[in-house]
């Protein structure tokens, strides 16, 4: 078999063996830091915090954390604080000159941006672990804490501080050394650690509960098409012809020559997604990670209620059409192919490139955005379908993207490493197309 013999093609690959087999071993102490309880906290007393984690804005936090969080581990604040950095680096250099000469100055401004994301993500983590603690304190019987006061509190905030920025490092590692796009891997990893679990206890509920085996099928039918559908979201269209470009602002076609601008329907990839969610979990975050209190923290601490997806909806929305208007440049690409004596067929270059260019934009994205923020809720509907919460969470939304997106980059790694040495690759219709603005350009 053909996926047989490429199996043995990579390891024939000394160069990509090792690499392989660094990730394992990286991905393998990240596990195993997950079982790793906070020192002055007996991990038999933690029913609570994993109940409180078992669905809803907390159960996305575990998630994202590989179950870390629910567990009072040393990674329990995970790479997320690190995301939330790269996430304000990257909104200041739009609005900053001083990023913005940075992000064009290659390698070193590239050096210097990581540096400031590193020191923006340690000032998260001071905020954002004594508020961890403060709910471990709350959510918690007091025979949990075998320690007490100043010394438990500053030890665990200096632990969960250094817990982070040790996977920071852990990802970088695998960026350099492995396969690549560290950061993705690890956060996919945990992700996916979670859904032998969730599968086995949805199948519970299906079989000795309403539905039976019959709607398990459906629901498994029903995943398999939402994940095909999420690969052609995270892939994004290469290029649009100029005759269907022209079509959607109104304009005859050009008479039957195929001619391309490279476009994309979804070039904003899953980053509006990551920032509308980063919004909507503020509420709980500063209520100290609960999900009660005023009406507005419990309408915005349901991530199934209506609210809670409309806002989520409106975000992505808006956040895709502001994500694009930052990465695509009309002025920049109308440009590009006046010095490289290139036109769009029936249009003046210049300015009415320019307008053309970005008349096409606002007209593809739209459809784009709404697919995007339809994947995004779709976790909601399902739950409202009497799938499982846990389970739910694989339906769509950031998990399912971000796993997609990830599994993506690294076929084409491995791809890349095949071709180069004249081995067949992954795919026999050619290279497998990796994603574009997704996690992994943070």
């Amino acid at each position: 078999m053909k996926f047989i013999q490429t199996i043995k093609n990579i390891f024939k690959i000394e160069d990509l063996r090792a690499r392989i087999l660094y990730t394992l071993a990286i991905v393998a102490l990240y596990r195993l830091g997950k079982y790793i309880t906070l020192p002055g906290i007996d991990p038999a007393l933690l029913e609570g915090l994993r109940n409180q984690t078992a669905s809803g804005i907390m159960g996305l936090l575990d998630m994202f954390s590989g179950g870390a969080f629910s567990k009072a581990s040393i990674f329990a604040l995970g790479i997320m604080p690190y995301i939330s950095a790269s996430i304000v680096i990257q909104l200041l250099g739009i609005v900053f000159p001083y990023f913005q000469k940075m992000q064009k100055e290659g390698e070193s401004g590239r050096r210097k941006l990581n540096q400031y994301t590193r020191y923006l993500t340690v000032l998260i983590l001071a905020l954002q672990a004594p508020t961890y603690l403060a709910n471990l304190h709350a959510i918690l019987p007091r025979e949990a804490f075998v320690l007490q006061g100043t010394l438990f509190t500053v030890s665990s905030v200096v632990i969960l501080t250094a817990g982070t920025i040790f996977v920071m490092w852990l990802g970088e590692k695998i960026t350099d050394k492995g396969i690549g796009n560290g950061i993705s891997l690890i956060i996919m990893v945990g992700i996916l650690a979670r859904f032998p679990h969730s599968l086995i206890f949805e199948a519970g509920n299906r079989i000795n509960g309403a539905g039976g085996l019959v709607a398990l099928l459906i629901e498994l039918v029903f995943l398999f098409a939402v994940i095909l559908a999420s690969i052609l979201l995270v892939q994004g269209t290469r290029r649009i012809p100029v005759q269907y470009a022209r079509r959607i602002i109104g304009n005859k076609q050009y008479g039957g020559v195929r001619q391309y601008i490279p476009l994309k329907v979804n070039a904003a990839g899953v980053m509006p997604i990551i920032f509308a969610q980063a919004i909507m979990m503020l509420p709980v975050i500063f209520a100290g990670f609960k999900s009660t209190g005023s009406g507005f923290v419990i309408a915005f601490g349901n991530m199934y209620g209506f609210w809670y997806n409309l806002v989520t909806a409106l975000l992505i929305i808006v956040f895709t059409y502001f994500y694009t208007a930052v990465t695509v440049n009309p002025v920049q690409m109308a440009e590009d192919m006046k010095k490289n004596g290139g036109f769009i067929p029936g249009i003046k270059p210049g300015r009415k490139t320019v307008e053309f260019i970005d008349n096409v934009m606002s007209r593809i994205t739209l459809p784009g955005s709404i697919f995007l923020a339809i994947v995004a809720i779709l976790p909601a509907f399902a739950v409202n379908f009497s799938v499982s919460a846990e389970f739910a969470q694989f339906f769509g939304g950031t998990s399912l993207l971000i796993l997609v997106g990830v599994v993506l980059d690294t076929l084409q790694q491995v791809e890349s490493h095949l071709l180069m040495r004249h081995y067949d690759g992954l795919m026999k219709s050619g290279r497998v197309k990796g994603r574009t603005g997704a996690v992994s350009s943070i």
